[in-house]
């Protein structure tokens, strides 16, 4: 069976790959472990490996894989650009603060001397999405191969090129790839030692299953329906250019967008009226072009999965739409609604609420299963007040939700368990093996 990958603004094919079978999926995983063996004993040449080879090879490489990553899935290629940086960042960040993080925990006991030990698992099983084809794999590669670990990774078919440069630049026996899907993915984590896995929610009920059918570790990072609150005393104009790039980033497709404008009924008509604005100065077009700010949904199947959407929500409200529908391009849209639309809304598309009180706000933002971030707009007296209430892995402030390297990433309830990046991140796919030493009698 082959694997193709298609430009979705232009439809042109861009590679063909046909697909591993058991016996190469197998033989890489025992590829990866073998040399995991000698990987994990010292932490210091894992870090000198990353930034003396692997961290030079991504900025030679940037405008060729930033293309590459564009090309595959849409998004706008300023974007791309921006996602390398910050990986290159966040691989910084932990060969920096790598030693640190994985140091013994000591704990004062009656032993002579007591303390936690922190000890690769093996080779870490990462089933990745398009929509940050570079980002969702490193963000979770990188901590677990500064921990001892190795990666095996299988990426979303539609970015399969993105996947195979990512390994060209790699250049380690620590970091493959393999090209497969559906029942063989699954299949795949019996080789594993532990397994991340970022996307939909059934795809996530699925992986979990399997993981726990074989007792392997896993964190799942699911999807998200993140409110943005409006307080009356928020900074209207400022806090309506930032929905902007929370509600269209990337092109709409983000498990962290902020995709319920939950506002407060007071300035609900000049935040709305900002909001419109900002959504209609957004430019449209190829995602090669360093001038457009939304590019094509991902793939044909995403855009009319969207398209859908918006007819389902425009029966449920007013809806809005900023710009022509053209081939997989979606424009900006408004839906103004008091309807409890429990789908995640993967494109362009801002579902728009109001509220009376700061509780039926909080109320509003649990109204879904999922539980990833939250942003809060105004006084930070009045944001303090609502953040206990919301249910949520992450609450921003007067801030765009977003993943930083110092700060865990990670959901409760539909978006997921376990978290990403940071010290916890970076412990999710490690023994922790207690120690307790006793001098002789």
């Amino acid at each position: 069976m082959s694997i193709e990958t298609v430009n979705p603004f232009s439809m042109s094919k861009l590679g063909k790959y046909e697909e591993d079978d058991e016996d190469t999926v197998k033989k890489t995983f025992e590829g990866v472990n073998r040399e995991q063996e000698t990987w994990k004993k010292s932490i210091d040449d894992r870090i000198k490996f990353l930034k003396d080879e692997v961290i030079p090879r991504f900025k030679r490489e940037k405008e060729n894989l930033a293309k590459i990553m564009s090309s595959e899935m849409g998004k706008p290629i300023t974007q791309s650009r921006a996602e390398i940086d910050k990986c290159i960042m966040m691989t910084e960040y932990f060969c920096k603060e790598g030693k640190n993080f994985l140091s013994d925990n000591v704990i004062e006991t009656e032993a002579s001397k007591s303390f936690v030990r922190f000890e690769p698992l093996g080779t870490v099983f990462l089933v990745m999405p398009w929509n940050f084809p570079l980002w969702q794999a490193m963000r979770a590669a990188i901590p677990a191969m500064v921990a001892g670990n190795g990666i095996v990774l299988k990426h979303a078919s539609i970015v399969t090129g993105s996947a195979k440069k990512m390994e060209e630049i790699f250049d380690s026996p620590l970091f493959r790839v393999i090209k497969v899907s559906g029942s063989r993915a699954l299949s795949a984590i019996k080789y594993s030692d532990g397994v991340s896995f970022t996307g939909s929610e059934m795809a996530g009920m699925a992986i979990a299953s399997e993981a726990g059918k074989h007792i392997k570790k896993s964190v799942l990072e699911l999807g998200g329906s993140d409110p943005f609150v409006v307080l009356d005393d928020a900074n209207l104009e400022q806090t309506a250019k930032e929905s902007t790039y929370a509600r269209l980033q990337n092109n709409g497709q983000s498990c962290i967008a902020s995709k319920r404008f939950i506002v407060s009924k007071k300035i609900s008509e000049n935040f709305f009226a900002l909001m419109k604005e900002n959504f209609e100065k957004v430019r449209l077009g190829d995602q090669l072009d360093d001038k457009t700010y939304i590019g094509p949904l991902s793939s044909a199947s995403q855009a009319e999965t969207v398209r859908k959407q918006i007819e389902q929500l425009n029966s449920l409200g007013k809806l809005q739409m900023f710009g022509e529908q053209h081939g997989n391009i979606i424009p900006p849209t408004i839906v103004q609604t008091e309807a409890n639309y429990l789908d995640e809304v993967f494109g362009p598309v801002a579902i728009f609420k109001t509220f009376d009180t700061l509780e039926d706000a909080a109320k509003i933002c649990n109204e879904t299963g999922f539980g990833l971030g939250a942003s809060v707009w105004g006084s930070v007296d009045q944001a303090e007040k609502v953040i206990p209430m919301i249910r949520s892995g992450m609450v921003f402030v007067n801030k765009v939700v977003a993943s930083d390297p110092r700060l865990p990433f990670g959901g409760v309830g539909k978006s997921g368990y376990g978290r990403e990046l940071s010290k916890f991140g970076i412990l999710e796919f490690t023994n922790f093996r207690t120690v307790w030493i006793q001098e002789r009698p």
